[in-house]
């Protein structure tokens, strides 16, 4: 329903109706999540949705719940994300500056496939196993970017999302997937780094927000498990002003494989 316009197969009121649903199911699923006994959105009222959801080609009655579609969400650029959220905070939480259409959607989960071996040069597969967070089961559609940056903060290889986490369990958000590096570990260049940005979907404010980030250098590079330290956003793909994300100890969980001609 968040297709452009001219190649969407629904029309303007079904992609309302669809933008409701969604409010709906965000709503129940912050409901799910809060630890007040009080549910605000119940399974009563989820099971309205049903036959809308059955009949949304021909479904044309009132929607029974007073609540605005979902809009685009967004996923913002470098700086852009702690500018808006300054902003917003001094609004006491308004709907967000810029229009949501002028940010493109992007899917979780654009993984790529293991490059081709080449004699003497070694590939590396990451296994991202879980995060630890203290708010793990509060992230909403958690995914992991992982990007492999220069000094200069440049791309080396393509970026990554990993799809949305498989499951949220005590203080952890597990992954279990693996990322094929996109480049041969003897073509990095001498101070290149693999980052990985923990991001999430904040309703409240509309758009997809980096909560923390991770990197390993090249002399982390080794068969085997690993664990890396967490920082406070925003990425410093340059490495100069780092802060732990706590005094907590709290990691992200890799493992790696080599694989070499």
């Amino acid at each position: 329903a968040q297709a452009q316009h001219n190649n969407s197969e629904f029309t303007e009121e079904q992609k309302k109706t669809i933008g409701k649903i969604a409010t709906c199911l965000e709503l129940r699923s912050a409901a799910l999540q809060s630890t007040q006994s009080q549910e605000e959105f119940k399974l009563e009222d989820l099971k309205k949705l049903e036959p809308i959801l059955k009949n949304i080609l021909t479904y044309n009655k009132e929607f029974p719940f007073d609540v605005q579609p979902v809009p685009l969400r967004r996923i913002l650029a470098p700086g852009e994300e702690e500018h808006l959220e300054f902003e917003e905070d001094e609004e006491e939480g308004g709907a967000g500056a810029g229009s949501p259409d002028s940010f493109p959607a992007r899917v979780p989960g654009t993984l790529l496939p293991r490059l081709p071996s080449e004699p003497g040069m070694t590939l590396l597969t990451i296994r991202i196993e879980k995060i630890g967070l203290k708010d793990a089961g509060q992230c909403i559609d958690p995914y992991i970017t992982v990007s492999v940056k220069d000094l200069n903060g440049i791309d080396l290889t393509p970026v990554q999302d990993t799809p949305v986490a498989s499951r949220k369990e005590d203080t952890y958000v597990h992954f279990n997937v693996d990322i094929e590096l996109q480049k041969h570990v003897e073509k990095l260049t001498k101070g290149a780094a693999i980052f990985f940005e923990f991001k999430h979907y904040k309703p409240k404010k509309r758009f997809t927000s980096t909560k923390c980030f991770a990197f390993m250098e090249m002399d982390e590079i080794k068969p085997g498990p690993i664990v890396i330290e967490l920082y406070k956003k925003p990425t410093d793909f340059k490495r100069k002003k780092l802060q732990l994300l706590t005094k907590k100890p709290l990691y992200l969980h890799l493992h790696q494989t080599l694989h070499k001609e």
